[in-house]
Protein backbone atom coordinates (compact mmCIF):
# COMPACT_ATOMS: atom_id res chain seq x y z
CA UNK A 1 0.00 0.00 0.00
CA UNK A 2 1.25 3.45 -0.93
CA UNK A 3 1.66 6.34 1.51
CA UNK A 4 -1.26 8.72 0.89
CA UNK A 5 1.01 11.77 1.19
CA UNK A 6 2.82 12.70 -1.97
CA UNK A 7 6.24 14.39 -1.81
CA UNK A 8 4.58 17.72 -2.60
CA UNK A 9 2.23 17.37 0.38
CA UNK A 10 5.11 16.38 2.69
CA UNK A 11 7.15 19.38 1.53
CA UNK A 12 4.12 21.61 2.06
CA UNK A 13 3.68 20.28 5.61
CA UNK A 14 7.36 20.92 6.38
CA UNK A 15 7.09 24.48 5.07
CA UNK A 16 3.95 25.03 7.13
CA UNK A 17 5.73 23.72 10.23
CA UNK A 18 8.68 26.05 9.59
CA UNK A 19 6.32 29.01 9.23
CA UNK A 20 4.55 27.99 12.44
CA UNK A 21 7.91 27.79 14.21
CA UNK A 22 8.91 31.24 12.99
CA UNK A 23 5.56 32.61 14.18
CA UNK A 24 6.09 30.84 17.50
CA UNK A 25 9.54 32.37 17.99
CA UNK A 26 8.42 35.88 17.02
CA UNK A 27 5.29 35.53 19.15
CA UNK A 28 7.46 34.59 22.11
CA UNK A 29 9.72 37.59 21.50
CA UNK A 30 6.67 39.88 21.31
CA UNK A 31 5.26 38.38 24.52
CA UNK A 32 8.49 38.85 26.44
CA UNK A 33 8.86 42.39 25.07
CA UNK A 34 5.37 43.15 26.36
CA UNK A 35 6.44 41.86 29.78
CA UNK A 36 9.39 44.26 29.74
CA UNK A 37 7.00 47.12 28.93
CA UNK A 38 4.56 46.00 31.65
CA UNK A 39 7.29 46.03 34.29
CA UNK A 40 8.24 49.56 33.28
CA UNK A 41 4.61 50.68 33.41
CA UNK A 42 4.29 49.25 36.92
CA UNK A 43 7.48 51.01 38.02
CA UNK A 44 6.10 54.24 36.56
CA UNK A 45 2.84 53.82 38.47
CA UNK A 46 4.77 53.28 41.70
CA UNK A 47 6.75 56.48 41.08
CA UNK A 48 3.52 58.36 40.29
CA UNK A 49 1.99 57.10 43.53
CA UNK A 50 5.01 58.36 45.45
CA UNK A 51 4.71 61.73 43.73
CA UNK A 52 1.12 62.06 44.91
CA UNK A 53 1.91 60.77 48.41
CA UNK A 54 4.92 63.03 48.86
CA UNK A 55 2.88 66.02 47.71
CA UNK A 56 0.16 65.22 50.25
CA UNK A 57 2.72 64.79 53.02
CA UNK A 58 4.48 68.03 52.10
CA UNK A 59 1.23 70.00 52.09
CA UNK A 60 0.04 68.59 55.40
CA UNK A 61 3.37 68.31 57.22
CA UNK A 62 2.64 71.00 59.87
CA UNK A 63 -0.60 69.31 60.91
CA UNK A 64 0.98 65.82 60.75
CA UNK A 65 3.83 66.93 62.97
CA UNK A 66 1.37 68.53 65.39
CA UNK A 67 -0.66 65.29 65.67
CA UNK A 68 2.30 63.39 66.98
CA UNK A 69 2.27 63.34 70.77
CA UNK A 70 5.65 61.67 70.90
CA UNK A 71 8.23 63.34 68.71
CA UNK A 72 10.52 60.34 69.22
CA UNK A 73 7.91 58.03 67.68
CA UNK A 74 7.36 60.54 64.88
CA UNK A 75 11.09 60.68 64.06
CA UNK A 76 11.63 56.92 64.28
CA UNK A 77 8.62 56.04 62.14
CA UNK A 78 9.26 58.96 59.80
CA UNK A 79 12.90 57.97 59.39
CA UNK A 80 11.93 54.37 58.71
CA UNK A 81 9.35 55.50 56.18
CA UNK A 82 11.88 57.76 54.43
CA UNK A 83 14.40 54.92 54.20
CA UNK A 84 11.95 52.39 52.71
CA UNK A 85 10.62 55.07 50.35
CA UNK A 86 14.11 55.86 49.07
CA UNK A 87 14.80 52.14 48.56
CA UNK A 88 11.46 51.68 46.78
CA UNK A 89 12.07 54.64 44.48
CA UNK A 90 15.59 53.33 43.77
CA UNK A 91 14.23 49.96 42.61
CA UNK A 92 11.53 51.62 40.51
CA UNK A 93 14.10 53.81 38.79
CA UNK A 94 16.43 50.82 38.39
CA UNK A 95 13.66 49.11 36.42
CA UNK A 96 13.93 51.84 33.76
CA UNK A 97 17.68 51.60 33.44
CA UNK A 98 18.65 49.74 30.28
CA UNK A 99 20.18 46.32 30.80
CA UNK A 100 22.14 45.57 27.70
CA UNK A 101 23.63 42.10 27.74
CA UNK A 102 26.92 42.18 25.82
CA UNK A 103 28.58 38.97 26.93
CA UNK A 104 26.66 36.87 24.44
CA UNK A 105 27.28 35.88 20.84
CA UNK A 106 26.62 38.62 18.27
CA UNK A 107 22.97 38.56 17.18
CA UNK A 108 21.36 40.03 14.07
CA UNK A 109 18.19 40.76 16.07
CA UNK A 110 19.90 42.88 18.73
CA UNK A 111 20.03 46.57 17.81
CA UNK A 112 23.43 47.09 19.46
CA UNK A 113 25.02 44.32 17.42
CA UNK A 114 23.28 45.42 14.21
CA UNK A 115 25.22 48.69 14.18
CA UNK A 116 28.48 47.50 15.73
CA UNK A 117 29.16 43.85 14.95
CA UNK A 118 28.34 43.29 11.31
CA UNK A 119 30.18 46.05 9.46
CA UNK A 120 28.40 48.58 7.33
CA UNK A 121 24.78 48.41 6.18
CA UNK A 122 25.54 46.27 3.13
CA UNK A 123 27.56 43.75 5.15
CA UNK A 124 24.80 43.59 7.75
CA UNK A 125 22.14 43.11 5.05
CA UNK A 126 24.11 40.20 3.58
CA UNK A 127 24.65 38.60 7.01
CA UNK A 128 21.00 39.09 7.89
CA UNK A 129 19.91 37.48 4.63
CA UNK A 130 22.34 34.57 5.05
CA UNK A 131 21.04 33.88 8.56
CA UNK A 132 17.43 34.30 7.47
CA UNK A 133 17.71 31.60 4.80
CA UNK A 134 19.64 29.19 7.05
CA UNK A 135 16.94 27.66 9.22
CA UNK A 136 19.28 26.38 11.94
CA UNK A 137 21.13 29.69 12.30
CA UNK A 138 17.88 31.66 12.19
CA UNK A 139 16.26 29.65 14.98
CA UNK A 140 19.50 29.76 16.98
CA UNK A 141 19.61 33.57 16.75
CA UNK A 142 15.92 33.90 17.63
CA UNK A 143 16.30 31.49 20.55
CA UNK A 144 19.25 33.44 21.91
CA UNK A 145 17.26 36.66 21.67
CA UNK A 146 14.37 35.05 23.58
CA UNK A 147 16.78 33.98 26.33
CA UNK A 148 18.35 37.44 26.65
CA UNK A 149 14.99 39.24 26.63
CA UNK A 150 13.70 36.82 29.27
CA UNK A 151 16.70 37.57 31.46
CA UNK A 152 16.04 41.31 31.11
CA UNK A 153 12.32 40.89 31.88
CA UNK A 154 13.08 38.77 34.97
CA UNK A 155 15.48 41.41 36.32
CA UNK A 156 12.97 44.21 35.73
CA UNK A 157 10.16 42.33 37.48
CA UNK A 158 12.49 41.55 40.37
CA UNK A 159 13.10 45.30 40.78
CA UNK A 160 9.37 46.05 40.56
CA UNK A 161 8.67 43.38 43.18
CA UNK A 162 11.28 44.85 45.54
CA UNK A 163 9.85 48.32 45.01
CA UNK A 164 6.33 47.08 45.79
CA UNK A 165 7.54 45.32 48.94
CA UNK A 166 9.13 48.55 50.17
CA UNK A 167 5.99 50.48 49.23
CA UNK A 168 3.91 48.05 51.29
CA UNK A 169 6.30 48.37 54.23
CA UNK A 170 6.14 52.15 53.94
CA UNK A 171 2.34 52.09 53.98
CA UNK A 172 2.45 49.82 57.03
CA UNK A 173 4.72 52.32 58.78
CA UNK A 174 2.28 55.15 57.96
CA UNK A 175 -0.63 53.09 59.34
CA UNK A 176 1.32 52.34 62.55
CA UNK A 177 2.11 56.03 62.95
CA UNK A 178 -1.53 57.00 62.36
CA UNK A 179 -2.73 54.37 64.85
CA UNK A 180 -0.22 55.42 67.49
CA UNK A 181 -1.07 59.10 66.96
CA UNK A 182 -4.80 58.35 67.23
CA UNK A 183 -4.29 56.32 70.42
CA UNK A 184 -2.11 59.05 71.92
CA UNK A 185 -4.65 61.71 70.98
CA UNK A 186 -7.53 59.75 72.51
CA UNK A 187 -5.59 59.09 75.74
CA UNK A 188 -4.64 62.72 76.21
Amino acid sequence: MKDPKTPIQTSSLKNQHKEDLIDHYWGTIDYISSLVKASEIKAGLILSFYGILLNLIYQSFPSIYGLSQSHFTFYVLGGGWIIVTIVSVYYSIKCFMPRIETKYEKNVFFFGDVISAFGNEKQFAKTFFDISVDEDRLFDQLGQQIFILSKIAAAKFKNVNRSLQCLGLGLLIIMIWLASSAISYVNS
